[in-house]
């Protein structure tokens, strides 16, 4: 169960973002796929608005993980792209999934054997005709997020 939600823009994809903020609940796990430039940092500072973080959300590229703990809860923003060769699995990921906060993870295939079997996936793809453009595919695995997901789209525009 899911569904699709065209924006316009960066704000749109941020103001987007910061809707789901306060659905999610500690052990939630999103995961954010797309190409590069696709919107996934841009998406993930929106959550954070609406987890009330005030600090500037940066890509974990080369930290690998970046945790936010003065929101709501925690946020743990966490970017696979470098495991592509050597893996994660030293990283202690199922702490974060089992934790006190949300888990957001770009590039999520780099380390697809560690992740839990429910989750929330947020599918990013640029327009080809406007770099502007969005195009979210959201889809909830499992229960709780197949509800989480519909109390997401019920909650847009409200």
């Amino acid at each position: 169960m899911g569904f699709t939600k065209k924006l316009t823009n960066d704000q749109a994809t941020i103001a987007f973002g910061k809707e789901l903020g306060p659905l999610v609940q500690p052990g939630d796990v999103i995961l954010l796929d797309g190409d590069l430039g696709a919107g996934k940092t841009t998406f993930t500072k929106g959550l954070a608005q609406g987890l009330g973080i005030k600090r500037h959300i940066k890509s974990p590229t080369f930290t690998l993980i970046r945790e936010y703990q003065e929101g709501r809860i925690p946020l743990y923003h966490m970017d696979m792209y470098r495991l592509e060769q050597t893996g994660a699995a030293d990283l202690g990921l199922e702490e974060y999934f089992d934790g006190d906060g949300v888990s957001v993870i770009e590039w999520s295939q780099f380390v697809k054997d560690l992740l839990p079997d429910d989750y929330l996936m947020v599918h990013l793809e640029k327009d080809p005709d406007d770099d502007n453009r969005r195009m979210l595919t959201i889809e909830g695995k499992g229960p709780h997020y197949q509800k989480l997901a519909q109390e997401w789209e019920e909650a847009d525009g409200k």
